[in-house]
């Protein structure tokens, strides 16, 4: 309902207003009825309104002062309508330069009076489908500035713009929010992990509130993650310690979406300006949770402790490891993995220790592998290598996915030395500019092209300077601005024939990619 106000000081001229029509069937409500302009500003100064009708001459203070008054002092921006008589028609003109809407001849008709409140609503749901637009571009863009300062790719500017745009204090940490990991989740369809991520982010949205800039989509590139940039001022807004926020959180998120989440955190570190740092720890964290039982809040400090001189009690057979999985030998990769499991089994060590093992493992795999390429994020790659070396039959944490996850993880140190396949890059690229409408994944991909996942993910980084679902979504967004310009097919079915079954989720990666939506962007590029 559109609030409005009623001012003049004939009574008898506001009860004949409020009975002349049914305000709440044409979607209005009288909130508020003054005998002069003076009393009007004394309720605005309290409360807001949509629409102000007023005579234009009152005593005390007449429409056109009031008018004047809340314009220039910047008291309401609302709809205003002056009542006048044929006589005052050229001084009613005057209020065109205070912003008045419309002016109406006294005694009102009932007929013109509809006639204006249809178009004062078709213009205040104008307004706010401009204003939902403008939050919209402003919420894609503070959210891309701030996944380029959690990847350590932002300037002094873009952090200075998140520093301006976000309400932020020491006690900074990245929280990773997903779908627990399990059977199910690798049943799902691209199109159901989408909708669940969705789920999430509205969850945190709502949880979030007047903080919801804080929660960010796709931060990997890679992944259906919600990414939450937690900060100490949001746990003692809510007089809760860190871990009774992480815990606040998560359960309204559970208690909304009705899925299996899970909070994965990051070291703690003092400054936005450092949340790259936070970021890559949870990554670690998230690679060594895939061999581990998982617990639904993990925290970097409390869940990742690697000191070989005093927990790594197999030492000798994660080292025969080690070197199977350098020389990219499966079947000592499986000896050296039944003698582990073995000696874990004999020694009867705790959950606890078996972690500390395997963390020592993917900690020195790390480490190999950054010998031979610097300059990618070899977190993300373990992680990557974990996840698709999971499948129906095979779970995460099980001695056939520690096995499976060895091999693969030793194709890819040796298709990393040897720098192989990298013409595969220009036949890749053909078949997403051929096949961008389907669920192309890089799995199949390097299945396809007979290459190791995690180096053609690497090797197309390098080449263009982004995740493969980036590039994806790269093509078909210019797909789509250009079925925008040359076709009336509605946004919806544009969506659909570039790839897009979530039309909100098209929506944001179009406003990510071009500044504005998609209807907007078709009116831009409209030929005249």
């Amino acid at each position: 309902m559109l609030k409005v106000m009623l001012v003049d000081d004939e009574p008898f001229i506001l009860q004949g207003l409020k009975v002349l029509i049914d305000w709440k069937k044409e979607g209005f409500e009288i909130v508020m009825t003054a005998a002069d302009g003076q009393e009007a500003l004394g309720f605005l100064a309290e409360h807001q309104v949509d629409l102000i009708i007023a005579d234009i001459k009152m005593p005390v203070m007449s429409g056109i002062e009031l008018l004047g008054k809340i314009r220039t002092e910047h008291i309401s921006e609302a709809w205003f309508v002056l009542l006048s008589g044929y006589a005052d028609f050229n001084y009613a003109q005057q209020a065109i330069a205070y912003k008045c809407t419309e002016y109406i001849l006294k005694p009102v008709q009932k007929e013109h009076l509809l006639e204006l409140l249809h178009r004062i609503s078709e213009l205040s749901d104008l307004q706010q489908q401009r204003q939902q637009e403008t939050q919209r571009n402003e919420r894609a863009y503070l959210a891309r500035k701030l996944i380029a300062l959690v990847q350590g790719r932002a300037d002094e500017a873009d952090l200075a713009y998140i520093s301006s745009h976000m309400r932020l204090s020491a006690g900074i940490r990245y929280i990773e929010l997903r779908m627990k990991a399990g059977q199910a989740e690798d049943e799902l369809t691209d199109e159901e992990k989408r909708s669940c991520q969705k789920k999430i982010q509205d969850a945190c949205s709502e949880f979030l509130k007047p903080d919801a800039a804080h929660c960010i989509m796709d931060v990997s590139g890679e992944d259906y993650d919600i990414g939450f940039v937690y900060c100490d001022c949001l746990a003692e807004e809510a007089e809760l310690s860190e871990q009774e926020y992480f815990r606040s959180f998560l359960e309204f998120i559970k208690g909304i979406v009705n899925l299996p989440v899970i909070m994965i955190a990051g070291k703690r570190v003092q400054d936005i300006a450092e949340i790259a740092k936070s970021y890559s720890s949870a990554c670690i964290l998230r690679s060594c949770l895939g061999f581990q039982e998982q617990k639904e809040i993990c925290i970097y400090e409390e869940d990742i402790q690697v000191n070989t001189a005093k927990t790594v009690l197999c030492k000798e057979s994660l080292d025969a490891m080690l070197h199977a999985i350098e020389e990219n030998n499966h079947a000592d990769i499986m000896k050296a993995a039944d003698s582990f499991y073995q000696e874990m089994q004999r020694l009867g060590v705790s959950e606890k220790m078996m972690n500390l093992n395997i963390n020592y493992l993917l900690f020195y795999l790390v480490h190999l592998a950054t010998e031979q390429d610097s300059g990618v994020n070899q977190e993300e790659i373990l992680r990557l290598i974990s996840e698709n070396t999971s499948e129906k039959g095979i779970l995460r944490g099980s001695k056939a996915h520690f096995c499976r996850f060895a091999c693969t993880y030793g194709d890819y140190l040796m298709q990393l030395r040897g720098k192989v396949s990298k013409g595969v890059i220009s036949e890749v690229e053909r078949e997403i500019q051929e096949h961008y409408a389907e669920n192309l994944t890089l799995k199949d991909l390097s299945e396809k092209y007979y290459i190791n996942t995690a180096y053609l993910g690497q090797l197309f980084h390098r080449q263009y300077g982004q995740s493969f679902k980036d590039y994806l979504n790269g093509i078909r967004i210019e797909q789509a601005a250009r079925l925008l310009k040359k076709t009336d097919d509605r946004i919806y079915q544009i969506a659909e024939q570039v790839g897009y079954h979530d039309i909100d989720y098209f929506v944001n990666r179009f406003i990510a990619a071009k500044g504005c939506t998609p209807a907007k962007y078709r009116k831009q590029t409209a030929v005249k």
